[in-house]
């Protein structure tokens, strides 16, 4: 990678055109009567912010800093015309080694922290070895498997913005950055959490497209020192001057749409047997999957290999299921495992060519960074149990942009498996799989699951939005508990043929149910 993009990277440098640092000024103006006595940009860049903060509080004292010396000056020479330099400030300072207590406390009245920190995550500035990284804590309160997972993963912006929500705990002021949409919802779950909560959120959507040329979603963030309550107000655009919507903490989790939530939560619950699980995990896609070829198979490396059957079943990825591709599969998948942590040494008697190819392949099962396979039977997989082998499946995918979901039976003759982006119940019956397709694609089932969607999340649909679902509350409001309980096996005396015959004979509207 060339220098410059290296030095791109690290520093999350995308600049902001003065135009849309004016309309930010224009908006903290318009929509939130602000007009701060200091302005504090900690990562300044090439001054758009400083320029309009000049530009539009007239009576405003503003500090701008900058780790590029580079920058400085442009930053410097930009506000020459303007005769500006007794009321601001532009210094050299890296981020991570500045005392901002000290600053802040020397300067007195409303203080605005503002700005667009760097759109960048930790493990990218890992994997470039970049010093240019805050001191490493566990701020976010992580759990062991969730470090491990990948999930312990943030946005540096995540952090300073937390550090700038400390400078105003104890005064007034507001903050106001740009920064990915979501890593404004994080931030604002942590400032709930804060026993001294005393901030109220804004967000404006922002075309970064447009401004940036990043493929993301992205908005201006406000807070402000008002009376705190957990929720958030989003607005259309820049230009809105009413919320269209408002998102909030609800039941411990951040709800997308705060009305559309407090409608259908008596939907909210647990289901004892339906339970929600993601795909197969493997972490070794050039090894464990397979292109059916001509009888054979086809890795990842080209090789060609007969296999037996025993291990071999048919896969369906993200884009199949996201697509509705289900009634073919291009892709299968090697399973070593019933259960997770059993011993796979039994391969070796029952399917010898299978053995021979996973010893032959090793050192690339060997090599799998995540240390969940640490200690475990070799060749293991996760993500795998008794409902892995049932014959159908209600899937969905998590990483598409709705909410398609598919019934899927076996394929030659076989269970269907899923990779680990995938969401999935199972059932033994096709009767049963109908019954709960029927239910969890019904009208309540899909607004009280849209409430809580961002879709602007990598991975927008999650096992934990799909199990705050209960299945036998959208039963009781469509009228249909008897059904439920008699699938759920809370059995009903007599209720077993009329059941499977109701079904059987309105199956159609059941089959034809895909939301697209």
């Amino acid at each position: 990678m060339p220098k410059k993009s290296v030095d791109k990277w690290q520093f999350g440098d995308f600049q902001t055109p003065i135009d849309l640092a004016r309309k930010v000024v224009e908006v903290l103006k318009r929509n939130h009567d602000i007009q701060p006595d200091i302005v504090i940009e900690p990562t300044c860049g090439k001054g758009a912010f400083v320029r309009a903060s000049y530009e539009g509080f007239n009576e405003s004292r503003i500090l701008g800093f900058e780790i590029n010396p580079q920058y400085v000056e442009e930053a410097k020479t930009s506000l020459e015309p303007t005769s500006s330099i007794e009321r601001v400030e532009i210094e050299e300072a890296d981020f991570f080694s500045t005392e901002w207590d000290k600053i802040i406390s020397e300067n007195d009245g409303y203080v605005l922290v503002i700005g667009n920190p760097p759109w960048v995550t930790s493990s990218e500035l890992s994997l470039l070895n970049s010093k240019n990284l805050p001191e490493k804590n566990n701020f976010q309160n992580r759990k062991g498997i969730e470090a491990i997972t990948g999930s312990a993963n943030f946005d540096i912006s995540e952090w300073m913005l937390l550090q700038h929500v400390k400078w105003l705990s104890k005064r007034k002021g507001a903050i106001a950055f740009l920064c990915k949409y979501a890593v404004a919802r994080k931030v604002m779950r942590q400032v709930r959490k804060s026993p001294e909560h005393r901030f109220f959120c804004h967000i404006y959507p922002i075309d970064a497209k447009a401004y940036f040329d990043a493929s993301v979603e992205a908005c201006l963030f406000v807070l402000t020192t008002d009376i705190g309550n957990a929720d958030c107000e989003v607005y259309e655009s820049l230009d809105s001057i009413q919320p269209s919507y408002i998102i909030g903490e609800r039941n411990g989790f951040i709800v997308s749409d705060v009305k559309k939530y407090e409608k259908w939560k008596l939907l909210r619950g647990q289901d004892p047997k339906y339970i929600w699980r993601s795909g197969v995990k493997h972490d070794c896609s050039q090894i464990m999957e397979l292109e059916p070829l001509n009888g054979g198979y086809r890795n990842g490396l080209g090789e060609i290999i007969n296999f037996e059957d025993d291990y071999i079943y048919p896969l369906l990825k993200s884009s199949d299921i996201g697509n509705g591709r289900i009634e073919s599969f291009r892709k299968a998948v090697l399973i070593t495992q019933k259960f997770v942590g059993e011993d796979t040494s039994s391969i070796k008697n029952t399917a010898p060519i299978t053995w021979n190819y996973l010893v032959e392949h090793r050192k690339y099962l060997d090599n799998r960074r995540s240390s969940i396979y640490k200690n475990k039977p070799e060749f293991s997989v996760f993500g795998i149990g008794d409902y892995s082998f049932k014959k159908w499946k209600i899937a969905i995918s998590g990483l598409y942009k709705k909410l398609r979901f598919n019934l899927v039976g076996s394929l030659n003759e076989k269970t269907v498996l899923f990779d680990d982006t995938v969401n999935f119940l199972s059932f033994d019956t096709e009767q049963e799989a109908l019954f709960i397709f029927h239910l969890v694609t019904s009208a309540p089932a899909l607004h009280f699951l849209e409430s809580m969607i961002f879709w602007d999340e990598k991975r927008p649909l999650t096992i934990q939005i799909l199990r705050r679902l209960s299945l036998r509350e959208v039963a009781v409001e469509l009228g249909e508990i008897v059904q439920y309980k008699y699938w759920a096996q809370v059995q009903t005396p007599n209720l077993a043929g009329q059941m499977e015959l109701g079904i059987a004979e309105d199956k159609s509207k059941y089959k034809a149910y895909a939301i697209s």
